[in-house]
C-alpha cells in the first residue's frame, strides 16, 4: 500500500475515524439537516448514504474510483462516485436519522464499506447503532466482497441489514481484471466476488441482493445484456451507474460512455427486467455494440413513455419504491442527466427520446393476428 503522508493541519479529521465517525453523502447531509442547502427540483434524498472513513483511505486500487490508493493527495479530499462526503460522529448521524424517521420516515440507509482490516466489524459496530438509535429504519450494507465471507455475511443480517449491495461494477471478467483486479494493481477477484454474491442470495433471499454495474469501464453492450439476463435469472437485481471520470484517478482522461448507448443500456435493461425481452430480438454489431432492437410498438413506448428506465437505480424503502436516488451521482450539476433521481416529465421524455435515437436500431413488431 502506498504510504500516505497527512500535513499536520490535516491530521484531526484523518483520525476521526470509523466506526466512531462516518462520512455522509452530501444530499444526505442536507436531507438530515446537517448541511444547508436544497435538492433539484426538491426530489429529496430517500437514502441516506454512509461511508466509512479511515486515515489510509481505501487498501483497494480500482483505476476509475476517487477513494483508489494510489489517488493523489490525502484521503479527505478525495470524492466517492463525484460526490462530497462530509465528516460526522457516527452517534451524531444516528440520532439525525432517528429523529427523521420519527418525524416524516427514512425510506432507507446505506453503509459503505471501504477496503480495510477494520472495515466488518466496523460495519457490524456502525449498524448496531444505528438499529439501536431507530428500530425500524431500513437499513443496507454496500460491501466489498473482498473483507467477507459466508459466516460474516450472516451476521451482518442478525446486525440488523435486510439488503446487501455488492460493487460489482465490471460487466465482465476481463474488464473487471483490468479496472479492479491484478491488471489495476488491486486485491479484488472476480469469482469471489460471485461467490460472495450468490452466497448473499441465498442468505438474504430473492432481489435482497444488488451488484452495481458501471457503463462505460471498456465493456461492451453484449456483456452488459448477458450480464442483465444473468442476474434476471438469479432473482439478483442490478444497479446502473454510468463511469464519469474524477481527476487524479487512472482513469481520469478516459472518455463517458455516449448519452446515446447510455440511454440505450437503460431502456434495453428496463425491458429485459420488466417485459421478458429476450436475447433473440437483440443482434450486436462486431465491436458488441447494439445494432438491432426487435420489439413490439407498444412494449418499447410504453416503457419509454414511464420514464422508469431512465431513473436512478438503487435500494427501495420499505413499499418497494426507489428510496436511493443519488442526485448528482452520475453527472454534475448543469450537465445533462445521466440518470433521473425523480420521474422525468414530459419536457424530459422529450430530451430522452432525442438523445437516445432509438429508431437507428429499433425494429416494430407488430403483434400477430389471432
Amino acid at each position: 500500500m502506498a504510504r500516505v503522508v497527512v500535513p499536520l493541519d490535516q491530521q484531526s479529521e484523518q483520525f476521526q475515524i470509523s466506526p466512531d465517525y462516518v462520512r455522509i453523502s452530501m444530499a444526505a447531509a442536507i436531507e438530515l439537516r446537517l448541511k444547508p442547502g436544497r435538492l433539484l427540483r426538491d426530489c429529496g434524498c430517500g437514502c441516506i448514504n454512509l461511508l466509512q472513513n479511515y486515515p489510509e483511505g481505501c487498501y483497494a486500487n480500482c483505476s476509475y474510483c476517487g477513494l483508489a490508493r494510489e489517488r493523489p493527495g490525502v484521503p479527505e479530499d478525495n470524492t466517492f462516485i463525484r460526490v462530497a462526503w462530509p465528516l460526522y460522529p457516527t452517534d451524531l448521524v444516528a440520532e439525525k436519522i432517528a429523529q427523521r424517521e420519527a418525524t416524516a420516515g427514512v425510506g432507507r440507509v446505506c453503509i459503505a464499506q471501504v477496503q480495510d482490516p477494520r472495515a466488518y466489524e466496523d460495519l457490524i459496530d456502525m449498524t448496531g447503532r444505528i438499529r439501536r438509535a431507530s428500530e425500524t429504519a431500513p437499513i443496507s450494507a454496500l460491501v466489498s466482497a473482498t473483507t467477507l465471507d459466508q459466516e460474516r455475511l450472516h451476521a451482518i443480517k442478525d446486525a440488523g441489514v435486510d439488503i446487501i449491495g455488492v460493487g460489482l461494477d465490471a460487466a465482465s471478467q476481463h474488464v473487471f481484471y483490468q479496472t479492479r483486479g491484478r491488471g489495476a494493481r488491486g486485491p479484488h477477484q472476480w469469482d469471489h466476488h460471485w461467490e460472495i454474491i450468490r452466497q448473499a442470495r441465498q442468505i438474504y433471499g430473492p432481489m435482497k441482493v444488488n451488484c452495481h454495474i458501471i457503463v462505460g469501464l471498456g465493456e461492451t453492450d453484449g456483456e452488459l445484456v448477458d450480464l442483465f439476463f444473468q442476474l434476471k435469472s438469479e432473482q439478483i437485481a442490478g444497479y446502473l451507474f454510468s463511469f464519469n471520470p474524477e481527476p487524479g484517478t487512472t482513469m481520469q482522461d478516459a472518455p463517458r460512455a455516449s448519452i446515446q448507448r447510455l440511454r440505450r443500456i437503460q431502456l434495453i435493461k428496463y425491458l429485459i427486467e420488466n417485459s421478458n425481452l429476450s436475447l433473440e430480438n437483440l443482434e450486436f454489431d462486431e465491436q458488441g455494440a447494439i445494432s438491432r432492437l426487435d420489439a413490439p410498438e407498444i412494449m418499447v413506448d410504453v416503457a419509454v413513455e414511464s420514464g422508469l428506465p431512465f431513473m436512478t437505480n438503487g435500494c427501495p424503502d420499505r413499499q418497494g419504491k426507489l428510496a436511493c436516488n443519488r442526485p448528482y451521482g452520475s453527472y454534475r450539476p448543469g450537465e445533462e442527466f445521466r440518470d433521473y433521481p425523480f420521474q422525468p416529465a414530459r419536457d424530459d421524455l422529450i430530451v430522452i427520446c432525442r438523445e437516445m435515437r432509438l429508431d437507428e436500431v429499433w425494429s416494430k413488431l407488430t403483434p400477430m393476428a389471432n
